[in-house]
């Protein structure tokens, strides 16, 4: 009788919310537990970092890396789970482009650490900040380095599916793992190494079902500013920033389903090199105006343009955050890696941007 093909998930810097998704897949959770032997998921078993070390390379089928490369810590997992996992996913968000703990990078570290150490509300008369090792009576205890910049999986050990959304939508993950688990039976095909999985090839507006007119854009306002939403019109063409007409489809538009606007959560639609410039230009394409104090009085309608344009994807665009940030971590990065030959089932692609 063949052993079932081996499982990993790590969570990194993530908010653990794409562990919750997996969970919540409920009784089909108990046939991915049929399906695969679940060697490392430290969110919901205990396990250790040696017990990973000690595996033979290539001896987890697929690993499922869920957050961000914040620490040395999350690096060393990420290379130590790309030597040891056939199959490498950045799943979720966070892994594939960032999401919130990459709007960190509009910071540098030091004033990270000023908000959270010296601010006006943090009682630290001793100006006590952390450090990387502390030795005390023979013992030395570490604590995970911060790096100056947060990247994305990609940016630091080739990767070879994504899985994108805040978290993945649990009928979707559902699909990914029974399409994964079918093609190490040998019983389906995977898709070429750098797709995208559990996800469409479009945009939300095309699985949007409210109604699409012309757009024509005079004001940008926030849901609190409008006394009643029309429940059948696009939420766009009512003046609410709505990131649909850049985000890959897949979630089934359930935000604009609740009247609530797109934000974004699934990252870029199919052939979009920067997520933040596609909606721009969108944006730009609906402002009904001609005069560049006219079109600026309507973007001013725009709150918060870097949450509005890169909530999830600043550390994966062509910015990856302020000029400060990107200085101090460029200054000690390594190039980024090269895709090494791989296995069918193995083959180190980028994810697709």
């Amino acid at each position: 009788m063949n052993a079932k093909p081996r499982l990993a998930m790590y969570w990194a810097a993530a908010c653990g919310g794409c562990d919750i998704a997996v969970l919540n897949l409920g009784e089909a959770l108990v046939e991915v537990g049929n399906r695969f032997d679940v060697v490392f998921w430290p969110a919901v078993m205990d396990a250790k970092y040696a017990d990973v070390e000690a595996m033979p390379d290539a001896s987890i089928d697929i690993t499922l890396f869920c957050g961000g490369i914040r620490n040395d810590e999350n690096e060393h997992l990420a290379h130590l789970l790309r030597a040891k996992s056939k199959i490498l996913v950045a799943f979720g968000s966070c892994a594939s482009e960032g999401c919130i703990p990459g709007l960190a990078n509009l910071s540098t570290l030091d004033q990270i650490l000023d908000a959270s150490y010296a601010s006006a509300t943090t009682e630290n008369p001793d100006g006590i900040r952390p450090m990387p090792a502390w030795r005390d009576d023979g013992v030395t205890l570490r604590i995970p380095t911060l790096a100056p910049l947060l990247r994305t999986l990609d940016q630091v050990v080739p990767v070879d599916y994504t899985v994108p959304g805040c978290p993945p939508e649990t009928k979707r993950i559902e699909d990914v793992v029974g399409l994964v688990g079918q093609a190490l039976d040998g019983t389906a095909v995977l898709p070429p190494p750098g797709s995208v999985l559990g996800a469409g090839h479009s945009t939300v507006c095309d699985e949007c079902q409210r109604e699409r007119n012309v757009k024509r854009i005079s004001a940008f306002r926030r849901i609190t500013e409008i006394a009643e939403i029309d429940p059948q019109l696009c939420l766009l063409e009512q003046g609410i920033p709505c990131n649909g007409p850049a985000t890959r489809d897949g979630c089934g538009a359930l935000c604009p389903a609740a009247a609530a606007p797109c934000i974004g959560c699934y990252g870029p639609a199919d052939g979009v090199l920067d997520y933040g410039a596609r909606l721009m230009s969108a944006f730009a394409s609906v402002v009904d105006a001609d005069e560049p104090e006219a079109i600026e009085r309507i973007l001013d309608g725009i709150a918060d343009p870097v949450g509005q344009f890169y909530r999830f994807s600043l550390a994966s665009s062509l910015l990856r955050g302020t000029r400060a940030a990107v200085d101090d971590a460029t200054r000690d990065l390594p190039p980024p890696p090269e895709a090494a030959p791989g296995t069918v089932l193995a083959s180190a692609g980028g994810t697709s941007r």
